[in-house]
């Protein structure tokens, strides 16, 4: 572990502050947008989403799993909301019918999400998750995320047109961040994320444009059931209940891999709380009108290129983040951070992700074992990442949000197939 001083604490935890900004502010937009919210419901609705989400990441680093990763929007979830949102009018659902639906779903999982992590449901999925399903998951969460980024810092406009001037900043940001992370810079390659945020922001300020403001206004915190008011659909409720438990195995992967980065090992009283604690603020989401949360693993490759394993710094950055979405002035101000920025130091944090992908395959028995169970699920959910979401339009529209996910295939894909090949993997 590093030994930091106070200063060098404090700046790790502006550091940390940008990675969770960068990681949220868009998600709470696009569903706010999906949704057609009225602009102030959508400002109170980030405001209330910075604070959550570092309430719910300093409650994890102190009281559940105890390591350094942000408790943020699943991105499961955030496809799914998104999928029906756009399924809605073709099934002759409103918003409001769907937004209601979700809700519920949602809190029925949090509620399921505490009472399986409580009863141990930990143990099982770690005998689900073997080696060659948790190499599947990071390969293909790697490869969701990182091109999601990439299309984000290209610029790319509704046309599909590359913005050039935004693209060479861009490559530029990553070029910088990756000299600073791997060529020994020292302490300076500590803040490379940091760095790179800030050098991209003022050099997009001053050659580009700058980016529009999203307004705190007097927006309210903590809207109730700004999606709609409560509706049991019955196919929208059970498309939840699967989110969650996919969820619940993402919480497990990112803890599987942190264990190995801090070279410790992390208790079975650890797993239940920090299940109990997901379920907790998986219930305040669907309440609020929020993405549910769980443990990012994306934060396994700020850490690997930040080398600051402690957890004060995280806790002062989740600090700042509460502060951000109680003073508005605040969050308006870091919302002019333009997203291509954001996005490109994501994608050098996300190339970590994808490089712990490539250890784990290394350390698999390949000799041992079948190579189609590692390639078909990582292949088959790849190729469903290429295809667009009006491909899967001919299947009924509650299983579109599943089939059309290429995490959620390639995974449930592999885990099929280890559960039929009745054999254990050790690695």
């Amino acid at each position: 572990m590093n030994s930091l001083s106070k200063p060098a604490l404090s700046l790790a935890g502006v550091q940390w502050l940008f990675f969770m900004f960068a990681n949220t502010v868009v998600v709470p937009l696009s569903v706010g947008a999906a949704f057609e919210l009225p602009d102030m419901e959508i400002a109170g609705i980030i405001r209330t989403s910075f604070i959550v989400t570092g309430a719910a990441s300093i409650l994890q680093a102190v009281l559940g799993h105890k390591y350094p990763l942000m408790e943020g929007h699943g991105g499961v979830w955030w496809g799914l909301v998104l999928s029906l949102c756009a399924s809605a009018p073709a099934v002759g659902l409103s918003y409001a019918e769907v937004g209601g639906s979700l809700a519920l779903g949602i809190i029925l999982a949090g509620i399921m999400t505490i009472l399986l992590g409580a009863f141990g449901f930990a143990g099982t999925l770690k005998k689900l998750f073997n080696p060659i399903v948790l190499t599947v998951y990071l390969f293909l969460l790697s490869c969701q995320l990182i091109m999601v980024f990439f299309k984000g810092m290209l610029g790319i406009d509704e046309e599909g047109k590359i913005n050039a001037p935004i693209a060479m900043l861009s490559i530029g940001i990553v070029v910088l961040v990756l000299v600073l992370a791997t060529k020994g810079f020292g302490k300076l390659g500590n803040y490379s994320i940091l760095i790179g945020m800030m050098v991209g922001w003022i050099a997009h300020s001053l050659l580009i444009t700058t980016s529009v403001q999203v307004s705190g206004g007097s927006s309210t915190l903590l809207p109730f059931l700004p999606w709609g008011a409560f509706r049991m659909d019955i196919g929208i409720v059970l498309t939840a209940f699967l989110a969650g438990l996919i969820n619940m195995a993402n919480s497990l992967v990112a803890i599987t891999t942190i264990e190995k980065l801090l070279k410790t090992k992390t208790s079975a009283r650890q797993y239940r709380s920090s299940f109990i604690l997901t379920g907790f603020h998986t219930i305040i989401a669907g309440l609020f009108g929020l993405i549910p949360y769980g443990p990012y693993t994306s934060s396994i490759g700020f850490l690997e290129s930040t080398r600051i394993y402690e957890r004060l710094p995280f806790i002062i950055g989740g600090s700042l983040f509460i502060v951000m979405g109680l003073v508005p002035m605040l969050g308006s101000f870091f919302s002019m951070m333009p997203t291509s920025i954001g996005d490109a130091v994501l994608f050098v944090a996300y190339l970590q992700l994808f490089g712990n992908a490539v250890k784990n395959i290394r350390q698999l028995p390949l000799e041992e074992i079948p190579l189609y169970r590692l390639t078909i699920p990582a292949l088959v959910g790849l190729s469903v990442m290429t295809l667009t979401p009006v491909a899967f339009s001919v299947f009924p529209v509650l299983v579109q949000p599943i089939i059309s996910n290429g995490l959620l295939v390639g995974v449930l894909l592999s885990l099929i197939m280890e559960i039929s090949s009745k054999k254990k993997v050790e690695v």
